[in-house]
């Protein structure tokens, strides 16, 4: 399969060990080590009974092996990450993908602002809203600039556990803060709904934007988004725009939908999937760049 750069995984849970099935298909990444602090970890013995390094030991086990991976995805807690996890990764000299709400590392999303990122040693998810809706966002201000963009997704309430409810707050400034900052909405506002229906519904972004001029046409706001939307199909097939961009009383609106992939998550659960997929895409990018480097990718 050609040269390719060992990655890790800390936190073994259902969000871990979607992206090492994830890894495992990869051209550019090598699943080398899944760590863990829990001995009776099932992702633990998944990774085990694949053939891949595992350890109980924490970060630790990484400190006294670090020749198991350049690039370390961290699927465990912001509060993991803010004080154990990223100095650690730091002072190794580890390219760290935070999947935690911690934000220690530069904000970052595939499609926007990732080349800009390749210098980083810490780059964060933002959330999984952020990954599907920023990208969105950044494409219609590129045909008219928005004074305020809106951003209402929903999700399957399957597909969101405790974690994720008890850091919704968190979530919201986070992903409202992404809006801005990369996707170039003077102001930004994000609404959350958990639905309960059954069977699940996949994730949905319904996203709105009050343009700051009328000079502007709505066939070019269209190709601009149809083409974001193209671009993030490559690494999240189930990404699909279900409403192209319309515009009616002032207001443009779209719509896009996220099927998950099923490697190890369910398939409504588009919100985690476009997470795990969006992580092994920017360690992917990083890969890319280190290989180069080396003289060892054309």
């Amino acid at each position: 399969m050609g040269n390719r750069i060992k990655v890790g995984i800390i936190g073994p849970g259902n969000i871990g060990t979607d992206l090492m099935y994830k890894v495992m298909r990869s051209r550019f990444l090598e699943m080398s080590v899944m760590i863990g602090i829990d001995p009776n970890s099932p992702g633990l013995k998944r990774a085990a009974g694949l053939g891949f390094q595992t350890s109980s030991d924490g970060i630790e086990y990484l400190v006294q092996h670090p020749d198991l991976a350049e690039i370390v995805f961290d699927a465990t807690t912001a509060k993991a990450h803010l004080h154990v996890n990223a100095p650690t990764l730091a002072r190794l000299g580890k390219i760290a993908i935070d999947l935690t709400p911690a934000a220690v590392g530069k904000i970052a999303t595939p499609m926007v602002n990732m080349k800009d990122c390749l210098n980083e040693k810490n780059v964060n998810l933002i959330t999984c809203g952020g990954q599907a809706t920023t990208p969105i966002v950044y494409a219609i201000s590129r045909a008219v600039p928005l004074e305020y963009a809106e951003v209402v997704t929903t999700v399957a309430s399957d597909s969101a556990g405790p974690g994720t409810r008890a850091n919704i707050d968190e979530y919201t400034r986070t992903t409202a803060e992404a809006l801005r900052l990369l996707g170039g909405a003077d102001r930004a506002k994000v609404m959350t709904i958990f639905n309960p229906a059954k069977p699940q519904m996949p994730m949905r972004n319904t996203i709105f934007g009050i343009p700051k001029t009328w000079d502007f046409r709505i066939e070019d706001v269209c190709a601009s988004v149809r083409e974001m939307v193209d671009r993030i199909r490559e690494y999240v097939p189930g990404y699909q725009l279900t409403v192209p961009p319309v515009i009616d009383r002032g207001i443009i609106t779209t719509t896009v939908t996220v099927e998950g992939q099923g490697d190890f998550l369910p398939k409504y659960a588009g919100n985690l999937d476009i997470e795990t997929s969006s992580a092994v895409k920017m360690a992917e990018m990083f890969a890319e760049k280190l290989l180069r480097e080396r003289g060892e990718l054309a």
